[in-house]
């Protein structure tokens, strides 16, 4: 058996068996107990400081 072959057997099979590996952990990762509020709180970032609309006069200074 040639290296290229030895190489592309080894990439074909446990290759696709550790990159599966790698995705299953992540989604696990991601969803796991306890993190609910850790996320809510990431998804929130945009609205922290939003408590009001801009009124015309600052839409006006920022032009």
């Amino acid at each position: 058996m040639d290296w290229y072959s030895l190489l592309r057997e080894i990439a074909d099979s446990w290759g696709l068996l550790a990159l599966t590996l790698i995705f299953l952990g992540v989604v696990l990762w991601a969803f796991r107990p306890g993190s609910r509020a850790l996320h809510k709180d990431i998804a929130e970032i945009p609205f922290r400081h939003d408590t009001l609309p801009a009124d015309d006069t600052e839409k006006a200074k920022d032009r």
